[in-house]
C-alpha cells in the first residue's frame, strides 16, 4: 500500500530521535531548510542531497497552446517545473525494500 507522509508526521520522527530540542526548534529548523530549498531553486541552483538525488528546475519553453474544447489558440509563458534524480544509494535501498517485500508475500 502506498502511503503519503505528512510535515507533521517528519517532524514528530525528527523529536524522537532528537529529544534533546523542543518541537519549535525543530520546526524552525525544518521550515528554514525548505524555504533555503526554495529559494536556491528559484535562483536556478540545483541541490544535491549525497544519497538521496538531486533536484534542479528546468525550463518549460513559451510556446502557443489550443484550449481543447473552443480550438482557441493561447500563448502560454515561459515556466520552471521541478526535476528529482534519484541518487545511487536510495535507489538500492528502495529496490531492495521491493524486493524483499515481495519475496514475503511468496
Amino acid at each position: 500500500k502506498i502511503g503519503l507522509m505528512l510535515k507533521s508526521e517528519i517532524l514528530e520522527k525528527l523529536q524522537e530521535k532528537h529529544n534533546n530540542l523542543s518541537s519549535d526548534d525543530i520546526d524552525t529548523l525544518f521550515n528554514i531548510f525548505i524555504k533555503k530549498m526554495s529559494i536556491s531553486l528559484k535562483n536556478g541552483q540545483n541541490i544535491e542531497l549525497r544519497g538521496f538525488g538531486t533536484l534542479s528546475r528546468k525550463i518549460n519553453r513559451e510556446k502557443l497552446v489550443r484550449n481543447p474544447k473552443t480550438n482557441e489558440k493561447l500563448f502560454k509563458n515561459q515556466s520552471y517545473k521541478l526535476h528529482f534524480k534519484i541518487g545511487k544509494v536510495l535507489h538500492k535501498k528502495i529496490n531492495r525494500l521491493t524486493v524483499s517485500n515481495t519475496e514475503d508475500e511468496v
